[in-house]
């Protein structure tokens, strides 16, 4: 059966999202295309709840570049540095946001860690490598929360063992080792989670950020802030990087 698709295009036209995507897949380095990719949809509203499916409702295949929430924002950015067109790009997208491209509720990559481990032809979990020593590595049950109810209704559990960068060990060297066009996410300690936020690292002359779709009230978009300020007062960072096609 074919999927529905619910396409939401905001200030973009298809002409325009061709173009973007012709222009990016002439750029050979993977980070510089994504930071290519990204840098205009700087100032789109952040927008939650974006996509359409869940226990009770059929999924649908939703691309909405009007508004954007942290991990729908790195799912239209990975899909698109694999297309040279908007119709390559649904395909592409199929294959990032769902496993083995099936478009189904079950199906989808609801967390972080789903990426690198039913997309590890696009992307490979680099915390370890960057961190070393100072590495943490955590058992978690991702989708229970800690009074043992999901979070998403419909989703098995799933055992996860999770590898993080501490914050207050985050230095200079770690720093950079961080590559422009990795995906970052921010670890969290809530029972049945595996991160709380991801963003896109982009590196400009000497200075680091983490480019991502904001829910904080005095943003509300997608913004660059500096990498350093961003992660001091959370609890650790998890690295995706993208490999090349």
């Amino acid at each position: 059966m074919t999927e529905k698709i619910r396409i939401t295009l905001g200030s973009w036209s298809g002409n325009r999202i061709d173009e973007l995507l012709a222009r990016a897949s002439k750029i050979d380095d993977v980070g510089d295309r994504i930071a290519f990719l990204s840098h205009p949809f700087l100032g789109t509203p952040y927008g939650g709840s974006t996509l359409v499916g869940d226990l009770r409702t059929t999924e649908e295949l939703v691309v909405n570049l009007a508004a954007l929430d942290c991990f729908t924002f790195i799912d239209y950015i990975e899909a698109m540095r694999m297309a040279s067109s908007f119709e390559e790009f649904l395909v592409a997208l199929k294959r990032v946001r769902y496993r083995e491209g099936i478009v189904s509720y079950a199906g989808r990559n609801h967390f972080f860690s789903d990426w690198s481990e039913h997309n590890g032809l696009f992307v490979r979990d680099v915390t370890g490598r960057i961190g070393a020593d100072r590495v943490r590595r955590t058992a978690k049950i991702l989708n229970v929360r800690s009074d043992g109810s999901p979070f998403l209704e419909g989703i098995p559990a799933r055992m996860r063992s999770i590898e993080y960068i501490p914050s207050s060990t985050i230095d200079r060297h770690v720093l950079g080792e961080l590559h422009t066009g990795d995906y970052a996410g921010i670890y969290t300690d809530t029972e049945g989670l595996d991160v709380s936020h991801v963003g896109i690292v982009i590196r400009e002359k000497d200075r680091l950020y983490l480019r991502h779709a904001s829910s904080a009230a005095a943003s509300r978009r997608v913004v660059d802030q500096l990498f350093g300020d961003y992660f001091r007062e959370k609890p650790g960072v998890v690295v995706l990087r993208p490999l090349p096609e």
